[in-house]
C-alpha cells in the first residue's frame, strides 16, 4: 500500500497489496507479506529431505524445491514491489501447477515421453509471453484455469484411497486452500476499508502461510498414493504426535 516513503528500490511498479510499505525497514517494501514466506520454505525444505531420505522419485524431489523457488521469488517480489521480481513471482507458479499436472496425470498417461515434452514446451512459452506481455487478470484466470485442471485427479486419488489418515492430508489441503483463499480475497477485494482500521490482518501475509502448509499436504498426500501405486507399503506417521509425513518400504529388490 502506497504511503509515499522512500525506498531503495524506487516507486512501485507491481501490483501493490494491503500492507503499508516501508514501515519496518527501507530495503523491504511489505515487510509481513515477505516473512510469510519463510514458513513454506522450512516446509518445503522438509519435504525434500523426506523425499530423498527415503529414496522416492525425483518427481517429488523437484517438486519440494519448485516450492521453495516460488516462495523464494514471493519474498523478492515482495520486499521490492517491482514488476520484474513480480513475473518471478508469476511464473514460477504456472511451472508449479505444470509439475502438479505431471505428477497428478503420468501415472496413467499411454505416450509417456509426450506429455514432459509438451509440458516443458508450454512452460518455457508461458514464460516469453509473460515476460514480454502484461496481463494481470489473464495471469489470474490461467492459473486458476490450471488449478480446476488438478482437481479431478485429486478428487479421483481420495475416492480410491482408503487410508484414514492420507484422507485427513487431503481434506487438510482443501481447508488450508480455502480459508487462504478467503484471506487472499479479503485483503484485495477490502483493503480501503482495512487501511482504516487501527491493526491490519495481513490477509495476504496469511494467505502465504497456509497456501505454505497448503502445498506441504498437497506434497505429502501424492507421494503416498504414488507410493500405493508402487506397492512400497505407504503409513502416515506424525513427528512429535503432530506433523505428518510419509513412511514406506520398498521391496528389497527395489
Amino acid at each position: 500500500m502506497e504511503d509515499g516513503l522512500s525506498s531503495f528500490w524506487g516507486p512501485v511498479t507491481s501490483t501493490d497489496w494491503c500492507e503499508k510499505n516501508y514501515v519496518y525497514s527501507s530495503y523491504i517494501a511489505e515487510f509481513f507479506n515477505t516473512i510469510s514466506n519463510v514458513p513454506g520454505i522450512l516446509l518445503a525444505l522438509i519435504g525434500l529431505v523426506n523425499a530423498l531420505r527415503q529414496r522416492f522419485e525425483k518427481r517429488f524431489s523437484v517438486l519440494h524445491i519448485s516450492n521453495m523457488i516460488l516462495a523464494i521469488g514471493s519474498m523478492i517480489y515482495h520486499s521490492t514491489l517491482q514488476h520484474v521480481q513480480q513475473q518471478g513471482d508469476e511464473t514460477p507458479m504456472v511451472w508449479e501447477m505444470l509439475l502438479y499436472f505431471y505428477i497428478l496425470y503420468s501415472p496413467d498417461w499411454h505416450y509417456r515421453s509426450t506429455m514432459p515434452t509438451f509440458l516443458f514446451f508450454y512452460g518455457a512459452l508461458y514464460a516469453v509471453v509473460h515476460a514480454l506481455f502484461r496481463f494481470g487478470f489473464g495471469f489470474k484466470v490461467h492459473y486458476i484455469i490450471l488449478c480446476l485442471l488438478c482437481i479431478p485427479r485429486m478428487y479421483k486419488y481420495y475416492i480410491y484411497t482408503k487410508d484414514v489418515s492420507a484422507k485427513r492430508l487431503a481434506k487438510l489441503y482443501v481447508a488450508t486452500l480455502l480459508l487462504g483463499s478467503m484471506c487472499w480475497l479479503s485483503d484485495r477485494v477490502f483493503c480501503k476499508e482495512i487501511s482504516h482500521w487501527h491493526f491490519n490482518p495481513q490477509g495476504h501475509a496469511l494467505w502465504h502461510i497456509l497456501m505454505g502448509f497448503n502445498s506441504y499436504f498437497a506434497n505429502t498426500f501424492l507421494m503416498f498414493c504414488r507410493a500405493q501405486q508402487r506397492e512400497w507399503n505407504p503409513k502416515v506417521v506424525y513427528f512429535l504426535g503432530v506433523f505428518p509425513y510419509v513412511k514406506i518400504q520398498k521391496p528389497k529388490s527395489q
